[in-house]
């Protein structure tokens, strides 16, 4: 069918164009469009619309600043740590790489048997397929960047 309309042998039906748009694994819309933008140009969210997680036990806060359609293959967050915070994961899967930039204070970051300190400026690059900590061992508050990168 495609040959035939590409030789104008053949007009594509909506049924045709909704097949070829599964099987292309995308919108109807995006095919139908020729190359206009379905999205606005510049997307601003508000603080208001930025999701957090909280744990006031481990005295964290992670703001999820990438949008929700990159999760499991980029994220970004921004990471406060009170005094005495402690940001704990388990291993991601295999090649799961992280990269933590401080901000403001001072982190601890422990990744597999390996411990660093980091301070404003700093940013630590580190495979976070692996048991992974961040620890505020200092008096006052911490934050940082902190961006994970899926295979």
């Amino acid at each position: 069918m495609l040959s035939e309309i590409e030789r104008d042998r053949a007009n594509p039906t909506i049924a045709f164009a909704w097949r070829l748009a599964n099987a292309l694994d995308i919108g109807l819309d995006r095919l139908l469009t020729k190359g206009e933008r379905t999205v606005e140009q510049i997307s601003v969210s508000g603080s208001h619309e930025t999701p957090s997680l909280v744990n006031t036990d481990a005295k964290y806060s992670l703001r999820i600043l990438s949008p929700m359609d990159l999760g499991g293959r980029f994220e970004w967050y921004e990471i406060a740590l009170e005094s005495g915070g402690l940001l704990e994961s388990s291993a991601h899967e295999p090649g799961t790489r992280e990269h933590l930039t401080v901000l403001r204070g001072a982190m601890k970051l422990t990744a597999g048997d390996t411990t660093r300190l980091l301070k404003v400026g700093d940013t630590a690059r580190y495979f976070a397929d692996q048991a992974h900590a961040i620890r505020n061992g200092g008096k006052s508050k911490a934050s940082g960047l902190l961006v994970v990168v899926h295979p």
